[in-house]
Parts: C-alpha cells; structure tokens; sequence
C-alpha cells in the first residue's frame, strides 16, 4: 500500500530543499550586502529560514517512515509539520524585508511541492487506514 509517488517526492523534495535553503541563504546575504537591509530585521528572516530547516528534518524522516512502514500516524505528524512548513514559507513568500523575484520563483516551487505533497499523504493515509 506504499505511495510511490509520495517516496518519489519525498526524497526530490529533500535534495530541493538544500537547494532552497542555500539559495535563500544566499539572497538574504545578498541582500543584507546590496540593500539598506535594517539590522533588526536581518535576524528574523534568518531565525525563519533556520527554524524551517530544523523542522523540514523531522517532516520529511516521518514521511518517509509512515510511507514504508504504511503507518497513519508518521504520515500524520508529516502532514502536520507540512502547515508549519508552509506557513514559513509563506512568511519568506510575502513578509520578508526585501522579496526577489527568485525568491517568488524558489517559494513557487515549494510551496507546490508541498501542495502535492500533502494530496498524496492524505490519499496514503486514507489507503492505510481502509
């Protein structure tokens, strides 16, 4: 009963997500040297990325875990630290100090990963539990 498309995305979403982090990272250094960035400011954009970090660790590990093991509650707890996911990015999309268009293009990206994403683990779940 495994998703194999879900493992499949899981493990592209992990290899992008380094991708994302040390390109965010980048532009908020980037940024921080090119633009007036205001130094109150510098240290939540970062505090955000970096919390997103520690959390994308656990959300992708359950996820993967609930898939092969074909257990709801890994996947649940994955789906669950999605939202948290999203809602930094989402933060990083609109609330930054300063947004890039690679920014729009790289939170694009994963915020529709993670929307494809949570489809799937809501149709394992749904597989696992009938």
């Amino acid at each position: 009963l495994s998703s194999l498309p879900l493992q499949i995305l899981l493990y592209v979403n992990g290899i992008y997500y380094i991708f994302y982090f040390l390109a965010t990272l980048a532009m908020i250094i980037y940024k921080s040297q090119v633009f007036s960035y205001p130094d109150d400011l510098l240290a939540p954009d970062l505090a955000v990325l970096f919390i997103m970090a520690i959390l994308e660790v656990p959300r992708l590990y359950l996820g993967v875990k609930g898939n092969l093991t074909e257990a709801e509650a890994p996947l649940g707890l994955s789906l669950g630290l999605t939202v948290g996911s999203v809602v930094l990015c989402v933060y990083l999309l609109l609330w930054q100090t300063y947004v890039l268009w690679a920014d729009v293009l790289l939170n694009a990206v994963l915020l529709s990963a993670y929307g494809l994403e949570s489809g799937l683990k809501v149709m394992a779940i749904a597989a696992f539990v009938s």
